[in-house]
């Protein structure tokens, strides 16, 4: 399988881990996870991410599962791994474990308590270094890490060549994405990939500030494909209606702490995975949320000819 590098673009979906209801790793729906994703138009997948409950596997499971993924994708799109971890041990054994599996890269994020810029890209250079020869993505999420990376921080990690893409999910983040590309057109920056990601909620912007796709786990990702390709074909005005018919479900996805389970329960109702739970620990939905959801579902499925095949 080729190697991830700075000319990816696409979508890439960030595939969630199916459990049974007891809480066992679900490999035949992960087959078939895999196969709608494909099917989706996904350029590329994405695993153990935040979305992925990664933290909630053993390193046996994490390899298992990523094995799986990789046996069922077979060569056909590039399978990111995220491998960020508290000690670089683990992440150094997660990394070669997916690259000799035939991942394409790997994703790292620094984590919560780091304090100054120089401390944080410092890090960077050091998890790069753990991970071995792999090619990585830089996911740029301090909504979640605490951590703010500046354009000219990402800047200076991108002189390391095998920075290849950045997950681009500051909030607001359109003008740093705008900062990044003003760098490489005057020369001081490597150009790298840039995906975005947050659910997608701002995919038609970030894609006109020069994005080369997006890197999210929405759960009818055959909409992201379609808007990547209206506005590669110029055609915004159709992106931007597109994209508003599915923003309340993924308005109502985007919910702090009950976001994995809204998706996980959608996907379920897509018949995608066979069941929407979620390791503990980790929220159930209530019979009222349920509802609501499977009323925006609906609303949306009248509409979105995919939802209904």
């Amino acid at each position: 399988m080729p190697r991830l590098d700075a000319t990816a673009s696409g979508v890439y979906v960030i595939a969630p881990t199916p459990f049974t209801e007891a809480g066992a790793l679900d490999l035949a729906s992960t087959d078939r996870m895999v196969d709608a994703y494909l099917a989706a138009g996904a350029s590329g997948l994405t695993i153990l991410g935040i979305m992925g409950e990664a933290p909630k596997l053993d390193a046996a499971e994490a390899l298992a599962f990523t094995g799986q993924v990789l046996k069922r994708v077979a060569g056909r799109v590039p399978v990111v791994v995220g491998v960020s971890s508290p000690g670089f041990a683990s992440m150094k054994a997660l990394a070669r474990g997916a690259m000799e599996a035939g991942a394409a890269g790997v994703m790292i994020a620094p984590p919560p308590g780091l304090r100054g810029d120089d401390a944080v890209v410092a890090y960077i250079a050091q998890a790069a270094e753990a991970v071995g020869d792999a090619p990585y993505v830089l996911q740029d999420y301090p909504q979640a890490t605490g951590i703010f990376m500046s354009a000219e921080m990402i800047r200076r990690m991108a002189e390391n060549p095998r920075l290849v893409m950045l997950k681009a999910e500051d909030n607001p983040g359109l003008d740093k994405l705008t900062a990044l590309r003003r760098m490489t057109a005057e020369g001081r920056m490597r150009r790298i990939a840039i995906l975005g990601g947050n659910g997608g909620q701002f995919l038609v912007e970030e894609l006109q500030r020069g994005a080369d796709g997006i890197m999210t786990g929405y759960a009818v990702p055959e909409m992201l494909d379609r808007v990547c390709r209206l506005v590669s074909a110029g055609d915004h005005a159709a992106a931007h209606d597109l994209f508003d018919l599915h923003l309340p479900l993924i308005r109502y996805e985007l919910q702090p702490v009950l976001g994995l389970a809204v998706r996980k329960h959608v996907l379920a109702r897509r018949g995608i995975i066979a069941s929407a739970a979620l390791r503990a620990p980790g929220p159930k939905l209530t019979p009222e949320t349920r509802a609501e959801v499977d009323a925006l579902y609906d609303r949306l499925a009248a509409r979105e000819p995919v939802l209904t095949r």
